[in-house]
């Protein structure tokens, strides 16, 4: 459903070539698509996991992926496949978390553009799906902030034909010169007190200063700068949402739901680590504890929940979303624990720096820090069940 009633002819075209690519083209519920992603992350992405860990970033991977159905399935109203974005992202994240991550980026912001209603971006999605533009999500501070963890780093001042937004945030990926992303600005009374949020498109044009972070220990391929935004114009063709906190409220189940697929990769990548020297090191590793078949159970359990949770990815209903936000958080420490097993049962060999079993540990690491960090979830369920129930 859009939250406007009013489309465009131009923004409907758009909107119906995404469904018509999801029931004909690039479909995840079609095999040949889920297929075609495989093979790009096996053949293309997994021999070059090491450079994206250490700074390449993968546009051009992206693009393959793009053109193969990877980044729509999520989309078109009744023929969305949230499960079947899952399944790529996993896919992708099996071969490399990193790029499953900007997977990640890439989906939920075209969910933004689609459950704007707004005809502008709507026109945006054909281009976005398949890759030919690129756009990530720059709400980790704004959902923190709603949480009551941090407060609203931009601001956005009212003006005649639209809002001025300033400030600056931290840590964005999946960004660039020329690229956009979602993002969130309190709106600013007179009096320096805040009405409301908007949620608005950021282009990273001549208004928008966007400098390199710190060097991470891993996932340095994602392309994640500070933004610093100075007089940045925003007119109604870039607003997602006016006021943002409904629009978040609709969606937060499904940001988070989908986030689940980078996790899920890495667990996966993990056992079969483990698999890869069961011949050779079993009558050894027998003796570990989390071993490849334990860990296996436990993953088809939470592979089969997601799924089921997948299908209604807009519920509102405070314990479904409790049962997301849990999910989420059973990814992120399947994720850990499936890593170090896997470091583990590969011994020496996993310990160098070149290696998957490595490589993953940080990956896994990333996974239960990104926001929703495994704390920030425990403390959402928390006051969630805290919460009074109307009568």
């Amino acid at each position: 459903m859009l939250l406007r009633d009013t489309i465009d002819s131009k923004a409907l075209s758009a909107l119906q070539h995404v469904v018509q690519r999801n029931q004909t083209h690039g479909s995840l519920s079609k095999k040949s698509a889920l297929e075609n992603v495989n093979i790009i992350a096996s053949d293309e992405l997994a021999p070059r996991a090491n450079d994206i860990d250490e700074g390449y970033y993968p546009l051009n991977i992206m693009s393959a992926l793009g053109g193969a159905g990877a980044f729509g399935a999520h989309l078109g109203g009744s023929s969305a496949q949230f499960g079947d974005a899952i399944s790529a992202m996993q896919m992708i994240s099996r071969a490399c978390g990193s790029t499953g991550f900007l997977t990640w980026c890439h989906d939920v912001c075209g969910l933004y553009l689609e459950q704007s209603g707004n005809s502008a971006l709507l026109a945006r999605l054909p281009a976005h799906v398949s890759g030919e533009t690129f756009g990530g999500t720059a709400l980790s501070n704004p959902m923190k902030s709603f949480a009551g963890i941090e407060s609203m780093l931009l601001k956005a001042e009212k003006t005649s034909s639209g809002y001025l937004i300033n400030g600056s945030l931290p840590w964005v990926s999946h960004i660039d010169q020329g690229q956009y992303c979602g993002a969130i600005a309190a709106v600013e009374n007179a009096d320096g007190s805040h009405s409301h949020e908007i949620m608005f498109l950021l282009e990273a044009n001549e208004s928008v200063v966007l400098k390199p972070c710190p060097v991470f220990s891993g996932m340095e391929g994602t392309s994640t700068k500070s933004i610093v935004v100075k007089n940045l114009e925003i007119s109604d063709d870039h607003i997602i949402a006016d006021p943002a906190k409904p629009f978040i409220a609709k969606i937060r189940a499904a940001f988070v739901l989908l986030q689940t697929g980078f996790g899920a990769g890495v667990i996966e990548g993990s056992i079969e680590s483990m698999l890869e020297v069961e011949d050779g090191l079993g009558h050894v590793n027998q003796f570990l504890h989390n071993r490849p078949d334990e860990l296996q159970v436990e993953f088809e359990e939470l592979k089969q929940k997601l799924q089921d949770l997948a299908q209604t990815p807009f519920e509102t209903d405070k314990q479904y979303v409790i049962d997301v936000l849990d999910a989420r958080a059973h990814t992120s420490e399947l994720a850990l624990k499936a890593s170090q097993s896997a470091l583990l049962h590969q011994g020496a060999r996993g310990y160098l720096m070149s290696s998957a079993p490595q490589r993953r540990i940080r990956e896994a690491h990333f996974v239960a820090i990104v926001t929703p960090a495994i704390k920030h979830l425990r403390w959402e369920i928390n006051r969630l069940m805290k919460e009074t129930v109307p009568s």
